[in-house]
Formats: structure tokens, sequence, C-alpha cells
């Protein structure tokens, strides 16, 4: 609906944005953005397709006289054609022979829901999940989350960072493997034939006619989030393959299946604080042993351009740098690729030609007097951003002499790309997959952690009260069944809406599963039924068991892409906007902290007057007073009295600009004691060049008396 000739954010109103009985088995109703774009931009539900009119189509099962006709092909039909049908939903129970079972069943009928006799149902859905798009259907007990969550938990999955080692989750729903094939990360082969060749870059399989057919690998490419892409085998040589099957995994795929995250050991309790308002706290194990490590690639580009002074310059000829700073240059002035750089260092060095006015008066001088012509060229090199660090992967030089395609104006384009291991870290986000987010608040010591009766220590402490306010208790599920499935050594999968084999079938399932896990591993501590799912947790410090017992499971988390090392950055002094004269914002301009209207009312409901003063004079934009107070903190003084704020200043020049004579005024204590009263300059005393403060007019009544 969005889009040239559709709706705007602005106006598209609730109706547009509801679920509509037309959604069915086309647009998943729970995977949509938070904020404006709310049901404005949803994704295709599993199983749809669009025909060739555009419109979205999705399969139902005929039923004749009760009996579902499963051996045929399902039938695709748009929304309007199956207005007028009797549609089941797909997790009606059936007996062998695919008779309804049931007096009633509950239908959809021009919009409605109702309900009818099994022999009047027209259609039956080909499957519970194909109401639900592929993120919404990765999620297990997917039915037990409140549809808020799972909105998050969908979204999230596409934010997570391919890790350094990738592991499948133990409990899936089953649709991940068809995820990771359909996805194009995994290497697929395209005939029958037996592997006759492999190693890190290419698998070559010989099909049944003796041709040899070679599958490139992607080795550590950069993907447009800076993640690394990667791809490894997964057969041997001489492995007989069939055609479809995959050959090497991707960057976040195991085993040719999907794996976002890791399954990691987790309690529900508080601890000391640590885990408030959805913060988590983590065992160093996570950090020592690269479970949540990821590879990050950035590109830095710069462009050798023509300028009016003469051509820009790639060289290693740099003004003022040391043989230090250029030691790991080439000849040519670009990084060597291997080079271990931090930021400020030259990635490319470039010199732009600089005109006679570019130059300060000290150096025309010395020209003068010494007659030499110096090299007149600004630095203007490729240096690395604040806060960034890493390995040089790959260098790659483009110029017209290539023949490569270059901006117009542009003689050379230097791409560098600079690679780096992140292991998590505080202030890193951290979710699950049923919208449990948090931001990671501690690292522990492993010998502090939490640990079980048989002295496994705990990797994630996660807070109880994430979950009852928010009601996503399939993670709840998830945990204990991965739990025993930790403890059996068996992965589940549970396809989401899978309740109608019974009431309660998740909670009696779990219930089975950890019943049989402390039979085979003949711990009782592993499953008590006096407190169902929770286990005694002694405290790692004191070595004394926890008042109470603990749920304790395997949960699937994600390391998600908002990293704290792209978000942290502070600021001293630095670029101010041209007309407030205030700090730009941003950390790509190197801006400050914004202190907004709101927080000025916090500081004025406290009375905090000096530290308002001077957070809106000289921490901003009085252009005098700030200097003053720099040069007074350097020389160890008092800070002297503000001045005036620019923006006042700009506000008094813009209402002069509306024909009002208005003027701000001071009093100020003169040498001798007295007081005067002195009209404040809106002009900066930029370069000297004063110029009144505001207009001066000769009064009409001496002209009259000249004449």
């Amino acid at each position: 609906s969005l889009g040239p000739g559709g709706l705007t954010r602005e106006r598209a109103g609730f109706a547009v944005r509801d679920i509509h009985p037309s959604h069915y088995g086309r647009i998943c109703p729970i995977e949509t953005p938070e904020g404006p774009n709310a049901g404005l931009i949803g994704s295709l539900a599993n199983h749809a397709k669009v025909n060739g009119y555009g419109f979205i189509e999705t399969p139902y099962y005929p039923v004749e006289n009760g009996r579902v006709l499963r051996e045929g092909k399902p039938i695709y039909m748009t929304a309007d054609a199956e207005d007028d049908s009797r549609v089941a939903p797909g997790d009606i129970m059936t007996d062998a022979e695919g008779n309804i079972l049931g007096e009633v069943v509950p239908v959809r009928y021009r919009q409605d829901f109702t309900t009818t006799t099994p022999q009047q149902v027209d259609y039956v859905a080909v499957s519970p999940v194909q109401v639900v798009s592929v993120a919404t259907s990765l999620i297990p007990f997917l039915e037990h989350d409140d549809a808020n969550r799972a909105l998050m938990g969908s979204n999230m999955q596409r934010q997570a960072v391919p890790l350094l080692r990738p592991e499948r989750p133990l409990v899936g729903t089953g649709l991940e493997a068809q995820a990771a094939r359909d996805s194009g990360m995994v290497v697929i082969t395209r005939t029958d034939g037996e592997v006759s060749f492999i190693d890190s870059t290419k698998i070559s399989v010989v099909d049944p006619e003796g041709n040899t057919i070679d599958y490139p690998l992607c080795k550590y490419q950069r993907s447009n989030q800076d993640t690394c892409l990667n791809q490894r085998p997964l057969v041997y040589e001489g492995d007989q393959v069939v055609a479809g099957q995959v050959l090497a995994d991707g960057s976040s795929t195991e085993g040719a299946e999907l794996a976002l995250g890791q399954n990691i050991l987790v309690a529900y309790m508080p601890w000391e604080g640590y885990n408030y308002e959805d913060a988590i706290l983590i065992s160093q194990r996570l950090v020592y042993d690269d479970v949540y490590t990821s590879i990050h690639i950035e590109k830095f580009e710069i462009e050798a351009r023509q300028t009016k002074l003469g051509p820009e310059e790639i060289t290693r000829e740099i003004p003022n740098v040391g043989e230090d700073g250029l030691r790991n240059l080439d000849e040519q002035g670009i990084i060597r690729v291997g080079a271990w750089v931090e930021s400020g260092d030259i990635l490319v060095g470039k010199v732009t030609p600089k005109g006679e006015s570019d130059q300060p008066p000290e150096e025309k001088l010395l020209r003068a007097i010494f007659g030499e012509k110096a090299r007149d060229v600004r630095d203007n090199s490729l240096r690395v951003p604040n806060g960034e660090k890493g390995r040089i992967v790959d260098v790659r030089v483009f110029t017209r002499e290539k023949g490569d395609e270059l901006p117009p104006g542009a003689n050379m384009v230097v791409r560098v790309y600079v690679a780096q291991k992140r292991k998590i870290q505080v202030g890193d986000k951290v979710a699950g997959r049923h919208g449990n987010k948090g931001i990671v608040s501690r690292i522990l010591p492993i010998e502090d952690m939490p640990y079980l009766p048989d002295g496994t220590p705990l990797d994630v402490v996660l807070n109880p009260l994430g979950v009852p306010s928010r009601m996503n208790v399939g993670q709840i599920f998830e945990c204990l069944l991965g739990w025993a499935g930790e403890v059996l050594s068996v992965r589940f999968k549970c396809v989401p809406f899978d309740e109608m084999h019974g009431p309660e079938k998740s909670r009696e399932t779990v219930h089975r599963m950890l019943q049989l896990a402390r039979e085979r591993s003949g711990q009782d501590w592993v499953f008590n039924e006096n407190y169902a799912g929770k286990i005694p947790v002694y405290d790692g410090r004191t070595g004394e068991k926890f008042d109470r017992p603990v749920t304790v499971g395997i949960a699937y988390m994600l390391k998600l892409v908002h990293l704290v090392d792209d978000k942290i950055h502070a600021r001293s002094t630095g670029p101010y906007s041209l007309v407030t004269q205030q700090p730009l914002g941003g950390k790509a301009q190197q801006g400050g902290q914004r202190f907004g209207e709101m927080e000025v009312w916090a500081l004025e409901a406290f009375g905090a007057a000096y530290t308002l003063q001077e957070l809106l004079t000289v921490k901003s934009d009085d252009m005098q007073g700030r200097n003053e107070a720099l040069n007074a903190i350097v020389k160890g003084k008092a800070i002297p009295r503000p001045g005036t704020p620019e923006s006042f200043k700009v506000l008094m020049r813009e209402l002069q600009s509306l024909c009002l004579d208005i003027a701000a005024h001071k009093v100020e204590t003169m040498d001798d004691g007295t007081t005067q009263d002195v009209e404040v300059d809106l002009m900066a005393d930029i370069l000297g060049k004063r110029a009144p403060s505001r207009p001066v007019y000769e009064s009409l009544s001496q002209d009259e008396n000249q004449q």
C-alpha cells in the first residue's frame, strides 16, 4: 500500500494496518515492523505464491463428503475465490483415510469464523504454519507466545550475527533445513555423482557421464551488514552425492540447517540486580571459548579526483607525517594486506593541491625569505576512523586505464577491507527467539557463576520477571525441552500450532521428556515432580544452595547486530553547526550529546542553576565563553562568567528580520565600581571584521531641522 500513488505512513489509518481475514495463508499476521510502518510492510506467508495477475494465492486440499483429498495436488486460491467456501484450519483431526473426526468443525466462511459439520467443509488448509511467515515459523512453541513478542522474535532473527562456530538449535521447528536451503547461502549439487576434489575454496563433483563440475566456495566475504560470509565443506573426497544434496554450509548454517545462535545453559533467577530491566548476566566461558565471537569486515573507500588546481595524487609522500606513520604503506602509498591498523592510522596516502589562498601567512613569509617553492599540497589521506581497529584483509585499486567504471571526476578509487574479531562484551544485545531480548550487563568469572548439583556452571542468568508480563511462555517450554535434549543427546522438532493432539500437549511432552532424561541419566536432580522443571542451584561464590530451586534449561540465544563497538562514542571538542554554533549530533559527525528541552526541565525542577547555565552556554554555543573556559581550565584558573549563547543571538536577528526593533541589554560593572547598561553585541567577532550589532537610524526631527 506504500509507494508512488499509494498511501503515506502519516495518512494510513488503523483500518489499513489491521489484520484482515484475507491475510490468511497469504500475508503473515505477526511479522511486521514496530513503529510507523507497522501493518504497512508485511511478509509473505509460508506456502503463498504470487499468480500471473499479481494476486497472492494459498494452497488448500479439497474435501468431499467429510474426507480430505490429500492424495492429489493442493488447489491454490486467491482471497476472493475462497470467499464463498467453508475452509477448515490445517490442524483438524482426521483418521488414516482422511475423514474429518468430530461432530463440529471450526471453519472460515465469508470472512467470518463459524462452525459447521464435516460434510459441509469445502477445503482444508495444507499446514498449520501456512498462516505465518518463514521467520515466525522458526519459533518453537509459537502458540504459547503473545503476538507482540512473537513479532519481536521474528524480526530479531534477521538481525542475528553469523558466529565463528554456528550451532543448530536443540529445539527447532523442522523448518530450519528448508529455510537454510532456500536462503541460497548453502552450496547444492546439481547432479548425482562422486566428490573428486575438495579444499577450502572449491568442491569438484564428477557426474555419471564423467563430466567434472566445480562448485566454488565463498570465503570471508563482506556482507552489507559488515558481517563475514563464509562457506565450509560438508562432504569428503570420494563421497557419493545425489542431486539437491547440500555440499557446503553457509555462514549461519550447520549441517545444512539454519543456525543463527548458540545453545546455552540458562537459569531464570535474579543475581545481585545485574539482570534488572532486561539486563543479562553472562559467564566468561562465552568469551574464552569464542561462543559468541563473530568476524566483522568493514570497507573504507577513497577517490583521487581531478580538482581545479590539478589532480589529487595517491602517494607515500605526505607532508608532516613521519616514517612511523608510513611504515605499513607500500611505494604507492596504499596499506599492505596483513597489516594491523588502529584508529588514526593512514590506510591510503592522498595529497590535494592547494592554492595560494589556502596558505597561512607564515608560510608565505618563509617562501618570500628562502625563495624556495615548497610543494603546495594538503594531506587528505584516508585514515581509520575513531574506535575502529583490525587487520587489512583485502585492497582493491580501480583506475580508468584498467577499464574500471569510476564516478565522474575520479581518476582512481582505492577500497580497503579491514577485518576484526569481536568477542561478546558488556553492552552487546542478545536475544532469544521469543522476543526475550536484553543487554549484557556483566561478565562473571566462571567460578562465580551459579552451578548445578554436578558442578556445571551456568552460562547465562536471565530475569524471571521478563516472562509473566510479556506472556512469552514459549521460552520456558523451549528451555526445559532443550534441557531434556541436552541430557538425552537428542534434538527436537516442534512444529508451531501442533496442539491438535490434545489439550496441554506441549506441557505433557516436555514433562515426559524430562522424566525420560532423569531415567536415562540416573540423576534424580535432573527432574523432580515436586517442583517440576526446577533444579537446585548453588551460589558460585559461597558454595551454598540457593533457598529455592531454579528453572534451568538450554535456550537458543542469538547475538544481534547492535554491537556496543559500533555505538560507543565520546567527544571533547569537535565540529560546530554554522548557524547556531552548537555541536553537531551523532557519531558520524563526531557530535555531542543532545541536552533537549525536557532534560532542561529536569534540571530546572532540581534547581541546578549553575549546571544548567554551563550546559546551555560554555558547553554549547557561547562562542567567546567556551574559548575563555578552555583557556581557564588549561591554565588552572577559575572559569569566567558565561556570555550570551549564539542561538539567542540568532533568535534576536530573526526577530529583527521581522521588522521588530528588539535588543538585549546587560548590566556591566565598570572599573570604578559603577554599573552601566550595555547592549549585547549580536555580531560574533570573526577575523576582527565588525559590523554594527543593529542598524542605526537617523532621527526624522534632525532632517526636518536641516530643511
